[in-house]
């Protein structure tokens, strides 16, 4: 049987959701309809937006929906019309959005440098947006949003945090992170791909990307994606028992780790010493690089990754781990395994068992090449 340890790319479509889908297809009418079968179709959009408000502490008005967190964090900071700034270690989709985006660093650890960003934002000409996101994709290093706001707020700054990652793996509450916009997307947590939300505090206007029809209160056009916006809205309603069962996952990822260090002693945890998702792990095997690690996994029918799904392809290494500090070489050794509602610990146990031998055998090398020399 094949084992899928690649949830932060995407989750498997749950079934409540594949449900709540299928019905949403049957439904024939335009949401901007006035008719009987409009009406059912808007109904369908305006439940889904209020599970997902419910599900991050937010009202139903704030929610944006779009066609995935990518669009999400795009219409954020492109708008806004203010100096950005953003994390070292943020995903490709908020460092691409600008252009003209200042970089404020992170450490070791792959935290934000407050201390960088509050020189960033005395320097700044203007009143700044800021974007730092809630959990990191690659590490799952949990950022220190509430330090952020604080600070940025003193410089009249305006907050923007990516928490894609963050739904239905740790507790989430928009109202109680105090950022003016945040970004989500549906496939993360069982949901279907190609569905997300960016939530804008009310009082806050953002320049629609998409014109046309006025959709989502003129700030995205473009007729409604009914089925993928009801999965969306039954995954958000079981992202509370998600959270719930999150301590068991993250039993699952320490045990992970404590058994690869004990294989490879050498094998580097990024941002273990950090606030962390509990279903991520980053692991770099020195010497051995990630592209041969994720093949021979995949030959074995264990899926991880090699990062971001969304840089998959690039033989470039991560940024997110040369920003906390990492050389090329090492950047190129890491894997990302990330665990989900149907992990089970013998998922775990397939998982160890293959990579070990592959770390067996670089260690076999090792000490054959060391002898011919």
């Amino acid at each position: 049987m094949d084992i899928y340890l690649d949830y932060n790319a995407t989750a498997p479509l749950r079934p409540e959701v594949a449900t709540a889908m299928t019905a949403a297809l049957e439904l024939c009418g335009n949401a901007s309809s006035v008719h009987r079968f409009g009406r059912l179709a808007r109904r369908a959009v305006e439940d889904a937006r209020e599970n997902i408000a419910a599900a991050v502490g937010a009202s139903a008005a704030e929610i944006v929906l779009t066609g995935s967190g990518t669009e999400a964090n795009n219409l954020a900071l492109r708008g806004i019309d203010r100096p950005v700034f953003i994390s070292a270690a943020e995903h490709d989709s908020v460092r691409a959005a600008r252009d003209d985006a200042t970089t404020i660093g992170v450490d070791s650890n792959g935290l934000v440098e407050l201390t960088h960003l509050e020189d960033l934002l005395t320097a700044a000409d203007a009143p700044a947006l800021v974007s730092v996101m809630l959990a990191n994709n690659e590490t799952g290093v949990v950022q220190p949003i509430d330090e952020v706001v604080a600070l940025a707020r003193r410089y009249g700054a305006l907050i923007h945090c990516d928490a894609v990652q963050a739904l239905g793996k740790i507790p989430l509450s928009f109202a109680a992170l105090g950022v003016d916009m945040m970004s989500l997307s549906a496939h993360k947590l069982g949901g279907p791909q190609g569905v997300g939300a960016l939530i804008v505090r009310d009082g806050i206007d953002v320049m629609p990307l998409l014109r046309g029809g006025g959709q989502e209160r003129s700030r995205r056009a473009g007729t409604e994606n009914i089925a993928g916006i009801s999965g969306f809205g039954a995954a958000a309603a079981l992202a509370g028992q998600a959270v719930e069962s999150a301590p068991a996952l993250e039993r699952l990822r320490d045990d992970i780790e404590v058994r690869v260090q004990a294989v490879a002693p050498d094998a580097v945890i990024y941002g273990g010493d950090s606030p962390r998702l509990p279903n991520t792990s980053c692991i770099g095997l020195p010497g051995l690089s990630n592209e041969v690690q994720v093949m021979t996994l995949d030959l074995a029918g264990v899926a991880i990754s090699a990062g971001s799904a969304c840089s998959s392809g690039k033989l470039t290494p991560s940024h997110v781990l040369q920003a906390m500090g990492a050389g090329d070489d090492a950047a190129a050794s890491a894997i990302r395994v990330s665990l989900g509602w149907q992990t089970t610990a013998g998922d775990c146990d397939r998982f160890i068992e293959t990579w070990s031998a592959l770390a067996n055998r670089r260690a076999k090398t090792d000490v054959a090449e060391r002898s011919v020399a």
